[in-house]
């Protein structure tokens, strides 16, 4: 006769068993998704420069071809336009560092006062920065243009710059960032102490905000380096092209793309280069600035 404790403890391993042998099955086929959707695609981008176009459209998708192809894609890409890819990048890098210092100087000294300051009209600024943070980029395109079309700055460099500065979600970041962490009561003491408004800020508040400030500068770097719509709207130079619209060129100028185009010499190889290149600003500020971006998100989960 079974003993009813052992058969409980039998049944009690083998429900635990099954359990774990669905948690392995769920853990496999959430990586197979991802890789299908996410590391395939960026493992097939970083080898068909190495390959030739014929080699890429016949070839096997995941193989490495050549560094002679990969030297010959980047040489068409060079010539492209008298070297537009150079001229694109370089725009990319003064649009967003341009816009990141204005982002910086104006987004943190505003998230500062709406956490600690108590003014008529506080409340509104607030829901006013909450609402145009939700609201998608594409829709304040046309009164930012017909703004900047009246201010005569319609098509000149600025017209993408000051834009691209205003940034409510870094004023959330800092404001959310002051409200929950810094205490304060410290910044009181200061005031007592005869400190000015300004010099608590910038003794105080500012040096305490470092993690935020390296959140808010990432998030500002990348959204302006790949802005698309905005540039694409303001810009009628390719000569003043970012990184994001000269892609697009490109993408016009491939025949596989624009059945119109009579240029060939845009192919699979030299697209997957470019959106490589362009990649790469992003990916170098990720990886210097990782240690300031987890420190900013986890800054604010405790009171301070």
């Amino acid at each position: 006769m079974t003993n009813p404790s052992i058969a409980s403890r039998v049944s009690g391993r083998n429900r635990a068993r099954a359990t774990s042998l669905a948690a392995r099955v769920a853990w496999v086929m959430v990586v197979g998704v991802f890789l299908c959707f996410f590391a395939l695609p960026i493992a097939w981008m970083l080898l068909a420069p190495t390959r030739s176009d014929a080699g890429i459209v016949h070839g096997a998708p995941l193989t490495f071809g050549s560094l002679d192809d990969l030297v010959a894609g980047w040489q068409h890409l060079y010539d492209f336009q008298s070297h537009a890819i150079v001229t694109w990048v370089s725009n990319s890098a003064l649009y967003s560092f341009s816009a990141l210092a204005i982002t910086l100087v104006t987004a943190v000294p505003a998230g500062y006062a709406l956490a600690t300051a108590r003014f008529r009209g506080r409340v509104v600024l607030l829901t006013a920065t909450l609402m145009v943070m939700l609201m998608p980029n594409a829709t304040l395109v046309l009164p930012l243009y017909l703004e900047m079309d009246a201010l005569g700055l319609a098509g000149s460099r600025l017209s993408v710059i000051l834009p691209l500065s205003f940034f409510p979600f870094g004023v959330y970041l800092t404001y959310i960032y002051y409200a929950t962490t810094v205490s304060g009561d410290l910044l009181d003491a200061a005031r007592m102490d005869g400190a000015s408004e300004w010099m608590v800020f910038r003794r105080i508040a500012l040096p305490l905000a470092r993690p935020v400030v390296a959140l808010v500068a990432f998030f500002s770097f990348v959204h302006s380096w790949n802005n698309f719509f905005l540039p694409f709207v303001m810009l009628p130079d390719s000569e003043q092209y970012p990184a994001q619209v000269g892609l697009n060129t490109l993408l016009t100028a491939s025949p596989m793309f624009n059945s119109s185009s009579g240029i060939s010499e845009i192919l699979r190889p030299e697209l997957a280069l470019a959106a490589v290149l362009t990649s790469i600003p992003v990916l170098i500020v990720f990886l210097f600035s990782q240690r300031a971006l987890v420190s900013g998100m986890t800054a604010g989960a405790t009171k301070g």
